[in-house]
């Protein structure tokens, strides 16, 4: 099938600089996100997993935009004069080693990301029904991604031939599908558990409704870049090729952007709290000099059949400790005072404050 668009040639060029941009950006979040996984805490408490998966998400991004590289450099400078039809022909030639190693880097991406979205999801529900459709449409991804780059390095046709076309597209509707459901699912699980739990808080403060929007924005950004792909694809638009491999950094960058959000949050959140305390205290002192006053930290907790939500040392069994999970560190009780004692200094006493 006869493809339109830009020249095969002048894409991989603007890819592999766009793709470079956006890499730098994506490390940059990289070094934000390990940041929030470490700064302060200690090892036993990093979410291993999830810090693992940063790790792998980077080393793939950098791997792909090595290949990226050596693949344009290939086709417009060593093989320019000597491969027959010139550079379009060359980067039209899916049968490359370089392509096939690009997009077996991206479907590790993909699966990657999808399952981290799914782990998310089953972290919070903590019901392997909830993620059976997710589960299904990932095991969609692999056999789709796995069988597409295994056809292009066997034949030397066009990306957009019919019988690779199915399979491709299978594959793109079946990651934006899974990335979706599985997003939708977690954000409606948090908003759920926030609003059980509004009548008896008593302030917005501890609202999480601020993580429900970095994880819309997260699948949203990711959403976007699939769909766009898709329909390059579907109109057999060379833009296609652009865009998958923007898709690899905005991976990283959607999913680096979680922890990194959440950091923010909790630290204006204790930021907040404590100079609210402060004030208060400040003014007691005014108001009663020769009297000492002690406030005790309490905790409440609401339980349902699936969770529970702390209000105080934040201690849930669902997961959702204070965005633990999510940002990639678990929280203990008195973790969060003894973040706000070094924001502004305030004398603590076994978790009390005093005069």
């Amino acid at each position: 099938m006869a493809s339109s668009g830009i020249p095969l040639d002048t894409g991989a060029l603007m890819s592999a600089m766009l793709e470079g941009i956006l890499y730098g950006f994506s490390v940059l979040m990289f070094m934000g996100t390990i940041l929030s996984f470490t700064y302060k805490q200690h090892v036993r408490d990093i979410n291993r997993p999830i810090f693992a998966v940063a790790i792998l998400l980077l080393i793939l991004s950098t791997a792909h935009v090595v290949v990226s590289i050596i693949r344009v450099e290939d086709g417009l400078v060593k093989d320019r004069d000597t491969y027959p039809g010139g550079p379009a022909a060359f980067f039209a030639d899916i049968s490359q080693e370089t392509y096939v190693i690009k997009h077996a880097l991206y479907t590790l991406q993909t699966l990657l990301a999808d399952g981290v979205v799914i782990y998310r999801c089953y972290i919070v529900w903590r019901s392997v029904w909830i993620i059976t459709l997710p589960i299904i449409l990932w095991c969609s991804v692999a056999v789709t991604g796995i069988h597409a780059v295994y056809s292009a390095s066997q034949y030397n046709t066009s990306v957009f031939d019919q019988e690779l076309a199915t399979w491709i597209i299978g594959f793109f509707v079946s990651t934006t599908a899974a990335n979706v459901l599985s997003s939708g699912l977690l954000a409606y699980r948090i908003w759920a558990i926030d609003r059980n739990i509004a009548s008896i808080r008593a302030s917005a403060k501890g609202t999480m409704v601020p993580i429900i929007h970095v994880l819309v924005d997260a699948a949203a950004l990711y959403s976007v870049a699939l769909v766009t792909a898709l329909i390059c694809f579907l109109r057999s638009n060379n833009g296609e090729s652009v865009m998958v491999d923007l898709v690899m950094p905005i991976i990283s960058i959607s999913f680096y952007m979680v922890p990194i959000r959440v950091a923010i949050n909790r630290y204006h959140s204790c930021l907040s709290t404590v100079g609210t305390t402060a004030g208060t205290e400040q003014g007691n002192l005014q108001k009663y000099p020769m009297k000492s006053w002690q406030v005790h930290a309490s905790q409440l907790t609401l339980s349902d059949s699936t969770s529970a939500y702390g209000i105080g040392n934040e201690h849930q069994s669902s997961g959702l400790q204070g965005g633990g999970h999510l940002l990639g560190h678990r929280q203990s009780g008195g973790d969060v005072m003894a973040e706000c004692e070094e924001v502004i200094p305030i004398p603590l006493v076994n978790g009390n404050v005093t005069n």
